[in-house]
């Protein structure tokens, strides 16, 4: 389970609703038990490829994200990319392209831009199960 700040999942839309039509990508860190992961940051990071079918997050962005959360005594936690115009679900290459089946990888449809739809998922291969998100 993830539990998310509300304020988080604000700044995930809004993110997603300005980088329309492109994907917008980006991490999330926070703390982590063997059956809770608590977010307590997100870090919205550059999609390099400025595509609405796949996203790269900027490798230097990256690395200075991790270096703050480990800063702070956070850890990473995985993921989050928008599909503005396809289900909340992993792509054929999301599910290549995930690389720590631990990771949560978020994706937030924009398909209905006004009831936006955010899923947690735990990817292993071709095998992809929906984690639960707790906003709190």
């Amino acid at each position: 389970m993830i539990k998310l700040p509300r304020k988080f999942y604000d700044e995930i839309i809004a993110a997603g609703r300005k980088g329309r039509p492109e994907e917008i990508c980006g991490l999330i860190g926070g703390t982590q038990t063997e059956e809770i992961k608590i977010v307590r940051e997100i870090y919205v990071l550059e999609n390099i490829d400025h595509s609405r079918e796949h996203f790269s997050m900027n490798p230097k962005d990256q690395l200075e994200a991790v270096k703050y959360m480990r800063k702070k005594g956070l850890v990473p936690l995985g993921t989050f990319h928008s599909h503005p115009e396809s289900p909340s679900r992993p792509s054929d290459e999301d599910k290549r392209l995930a690389y720590d089946k631990n990771a949560s990888y978020m994706i937030l449809s924009l398909q209905d831009e006004k009831n936006p739809v955010l899923k947690s998922f735990r990817i292993n291969g071709n095998i992809s199960e929906e984690e639960p998100i707790e906003y709190i």
